[in-house]
């Protein structure tokens, strides 16, 4: 089971948006598909989460409402195996978008592009010769220009599965801050991941568009990740946390799905209920408000 997976919070635009991915990655999947319930925030039937696959990972997708929107701070950095197959992502994600990066040769690529698609989800594509594979990139930027370094060292310190990989620093000839990060690379749960300072002037942060869910075996699990990864930052309803550099997690036990999906459906809406009034989840209180339904 993949222990982290992405969550892109949409408005009203989640089905669309999963449909084109899947149709534009290599080994494109939809998952599973829930709904709204009466009394829930949008009309009973509309689609509330979609779970699908892109390169052969798990992602999630929300229709949340307008609360919320994508920028570069995340972005997915995508190892392309030939030419022919980045330049055809490039136009697919570029049609409707902006390009952030020219589809180019850079010193560290001979072939890369930074892209923002339709939907404001940024996108970097990297020719490597390799099959296609997505790892998550974080960018810190404006005050938290500086900040990459700290953050790589807390998120591998938090999963017990975990590693650094390289971290380049810029020098004093680069024209930014001297020591500051210029790309790390790191693993969390076999899962690749990326993180930069760069710099000032961007006006733009993390935002729970982007969420990287952690899927927990039990309490204990549900109990350990919250309590670290939420280590001075903020916490909030349903299992949601921004850690103290402003990245949003889910903490969540894997039994949340079948409860919300209990086939009785005065059951599922007591467990949402009961979800609703929580920050961090207690499963035992899920299973009781279902019990009493």
């Amino acid at each position: 089971m993949q222990k982290i997976v992405p969550f892109l919070w949409f408005n009203n635009q989640a089905e669309e948006a999963v449909n084109f991915y899947t149709a534009i990655f290599k080994n494109g999947k939809i998952g599973a598909i829930t709904r709204y319930k009466e009394g829930m925030p949008l009309p009973e039937g509309a689609v509330m989460t979609v779970d699908f696959q892109i390169a052969g990972q798990d992602f999630g997708a929300l229709n949340g409402g307008p609360e919320f929107n994508f920028t570069p701070a995340v972005s997915f950095f995508v190892y392309c195996e030939t030419r022919e197959e980045i330049d055809t992502l490039w136009k697919n994600l570029l049609e409707g978008g902006e390009v952030l990066m020219e589809l180019d040769e850079y010193p560290f690529s001979e072939r890369y592009g930074w892209v923002m698609d339709r939907y404001g989800v940024s996108w970097q594509l990297s020719l490597a010769r390799v099959p296609q594979k997505i790892a998550y990139s974080l960018l810190f930027v404006d005050d938290l220009n500086g900040k990459a370094e700290e953050a790589v060292n807390f998120y591998v310190s938090k999963f017990s599965d975990a590693k650094i990989n390289l971290i380049d620093r810029y020098t004093a000839e680069d024209g930014e801050r001297e020591g500051n990060v210029r790309f790390a690379s790191f693993q969390l749960e076999g899962q690749e991941f990326s993180a930069m300072d760069g710099g000032g002037g961007h006006n733009f942060t993390f935002t729970h568009a982007i969420s990287f869910m952690v899927k927990c075996d039990g309490q204990k699990e549900v109990d350990y990740f919250w309590d670290n990864l939420s280590q001075g930052g903020e916490t909030e309803p349903c299992g949601w946390l921004r850690d103290q550099f402003g990245v949003s997690w889910q903490v969540v036990p894997t039994i949340l799905y079948d409860l919300l999906n209990d086939p009785d459906e005065r059951r599922a809406k007591q467990v949402m209920n009961a979800l609703l009034q929580m920050e961090k989840i207690d499963i035992a209180q899920l299973q009781e408000a279902r019990e009493l339904a």
